[in-house]
């Protein structure tokens, strides 16, 4: 793994730092990553130096979380990704400089009343959430080559670790650790609870079991986050590859009947087994979450999650089977309410809909008209539909024929023959002497199934299909 433009912006920094008389680290997240091999998606430095002095030194600052003692600097670098509120691609990379300090209590349940600062990293590292983030790596500043060398070589990254809480034993062992008192570090941020459960099941770690422990006693706390925070969260939980675990934890934890107690209604709700011999709706939905992919889009992420989300209060025992009567209609309508509750947008909850909505159509593909099909192909994103439908049948009976059958026919039409341009308008059917009013609806939908299913392809063959249908226009 190469040294990156933000690795070489955080470096800079810290040199920077360090030729000024400061105490200097890269700290949290990146450290962890580069123990673990990972490319880190940025870079913190954690410093000695107060925001005055950090804001004083660099010519290009955002004092953003100034107040409590977080600056923004922006270098020049090859990596032109920015983070941070204020901050964009073109004052090049943007790196997190936080310095030292002792929080005071957290009465929100989020930001520290009061920020000391102080003068001792080892200090400051107590109040971070995990062990395994606690970490500072003293780096060599003697160029890209050592560098370079420092990360290929993990005895060597190890020996420039600076470890005051026992990261590094974790790390090795695969536990996720809170540092101290983990009921303590869960009050001063709730969202610490679904962080935790989220770091363990991307990283495959297991949860110590005091802090386990804590996670169960605290869920209920998860209600003062905000709902954009929790969302945020859950989201990163099922985009970044390992979200059937993370759910599984969710549910161990007791956070998934507090953030999502529709979701946590699956777990025990039997299937028809001729359809679904996985399992109930919980396992066919984990099977389903065990499926996305690093970076799925979060639509379809969501998607997966909630596609079967009317299932529950729509399961009956009918006489022949089991049934789920008009659970998709029932699966939007909550769907909607959660997509509310947590805040999406309005462009991901109409796609999250669509596809609860759309996901029991595929099985009527077989027998559609061109037309038909041609107007589910239509369907924004319709490639989202055709991946959920993929991972809907390898959670259950795995026959792919049908999508097959759908993806090679999406595939193999041409986007101008599902949306051809409109052989005839309502201007047209005026000329033609049709008195404009409700049936000219009926009137270019007759015509537009015709021209889907190739039966006329001219507007004098469209205008004829009209007179056949509709009778002649009275003059």
């Amino acid at each position: 793994m190469p040294v990156s433009g933000q690795f070489e912006s955080a470096l800079h920094i810290v040199a920077t730092l360090r030729e000024r008389g400061y105490e200097a680290y890269l700290a949290g997240g990146c450290v962890r990553d580069l123990l673990l091999g990972r490319e880190p998606a940025d870079y913190d430095v954690a410093t000695s130096a107060t925001p005055d002095a950090v804001l004083e030194m660099f010519p290009k600052t955002f004092a953003v979380g100034a107040h409590f003692g977080v600056v923004l600097v922006a270098t020049c670098g090859a990596d032109a990704s920015a983070k941070g509120e204020g901050a964009s691609a073109d004052v090049g990379v943007i790196t997190e400089v936080a310095t030292f300090r002792s929080d005071g209590v957290y009465s929100d349940g989020r930001h520290p009343d009061e920020v000391r600062y102080t003068l001792s990293a080892a200090e400051d590292v107590q109040r971070r959430d995990f062990t395994i983030n606690g970490l500072l790596l003293d780096p060599p500043l003697r160029g890209l080559d050592s560098l370079n060398q420092l990360v290929r070589d993990r005895r060597a990254l190890r020996a420039a670790v600076v470890d005051y809480v026992g990261g590094l034993e974790d790390l090795s062992a695969g536990i996720l650790r809170a540092i101290g008192e983990p009921a303590r570090r869960f009050q001063e941020d709730q969202l610490r609870l679904l962080r935790a459960v989220r770091f363990a099941a991307r990283l495959g770690f297991t949860i110590e079991q005091g802090t386990l422990a804590a996670i169960r006693a605290l869920a209920p706390k998860i209600h003062a986050v905000s709902r954009e925070r929790v969302r945020d969260e859950l989201t990163k939980m099922l985009t970044e590859g390992k979200a059937r675990r993370g759910f599984e934890f969710l549910d161990e934890t007791g956070l998934l009947s507090e953030v999502l107690p529709e979701v946590a209604r699956m777990r025990g709700v039997a299937q028809p087994p001729q359809f679904h011999p996985e399992g109930d709706v919980w396992v066919h939905t984990l099977l389903l979450l065990e499926q996305l992919a690093p970076g799925s889009p979060l639509t379809l992420a969501w998607g997966a999650l909630l596609h079967d989300i009317g299932k529950p209060p729509t399961f009956r025992v009918a006489p022949d089977r089991i049934r789920f009567d008009n659970h998709v209609e029932v699966g939007v309508a909550m769907g909607a309410e959660i997509c509310r509750r947590l805040r999406f947008s309005n462009d991901d909850t109409h796609q999250i809909l669509a596809l609860i909505q759309n996901h029991m159509r595929f099985a009527d593909a077989p027998q559609m008209k061109d037309s038909t099909l041609k107007r589910f192909f239509r369907l924004d994103r319709f490639d989202e539909h055709l991946a959920l439908h993929r991972m809907d049948c390898l959670a259950a009976h795995g026959n792919l024929d049908i999508w097959n059958l759908v993806r090679e026919r999406y595939e193999a039409t041409p986007a101008e023959v599902v949306r051809p341009t409109p052989l005839i308008t309502g201007r047209d059917l005026i000329a033609a002497g049709y008195t404009p009013g409700t049936l000219f609806k009926e009137m270019l939908g007759t015509v537009e199934d015709a021209q889907l299913e190739g039966t006329i392809t001219t507007t004098d063959q469209a205008l004829a299909l009209v007179r056949e249908r509709f009778g002649r226009a009275i003059a």
